[in-house]
């Protein structure tokens, strides 16, 4: 198995959106990228934490690549927004990749910047690659939240990515 995390606005929906991807084996949501110890919702969300809500997912490589999913990432947001994805603003929003190895960094800025050659969006890709820190696990209330409160979905899996590759 192999971890790691992505940043694409509010973590429910990410977290949701991965858990229906085949190979993705969990996924927590979390923060990651910022300074202050063992954060909670509330530090993040006055935003003086440094910390983006993340995912940390954990996958089998032998059923879905991390190329394939860095592609998942990409396509349930909107990696042009700095700070915010939709209604939510604030650098805990930010479009962002922690990798976990050089493999997984080279891995990540291909895809981003394939998918900026290809234009793929209509304004620069503005998505923050970094090496991986602390993964700090968010409260248990956050964790499943769609499956415990019901509720529509903050993020859109297109159905291609829902089948085995």
């Amino acid at each position: 198995m192999e971890k790691v995390m992505f940043g694409a606005g509010c973590f429910w929906g990410v977290e949701a959106a991965f858990r229906q991807v085949p190979g993705v084996e969990e996924a927590f949501c979390g923060y990651a990228g910022g300074h202050t110890r063992n954060p909670t919702y509330r530090d993040v969300c006055y935003n003086n934490t440094g910390h983006a809500e993340v995912v940390e997912v954990t996958f089998d490589p032998k059923r879905i690549s991390f190329e394939r999913l860095c592609e998942v990432f990409f396509a349930i947001h909107d990696p042009t927004q700095l700070n915010r994805q939709g209604p939510d603003v604030g650098d805990q929003y930010r479009s962002a990749i922690f990798t976990y190895d050089d493999a997984q960094m080279q891995t990540a800025t291909a895809v981003r910047d394939r998918l900026a050659a290809e234009k793929k969006f209509p304004r620069p890709i503005v998505t923050e690659i970094k090496p991986a820190d602390t993964f700090w696990k968010a409260e248990e209330y956050h964790q499943r939240y769609f499956e415990k409160n019901g509720g529509g979905y903050c993020h859109v899996l297109p159905g291609e990515f829902t089948r085995g590759h």
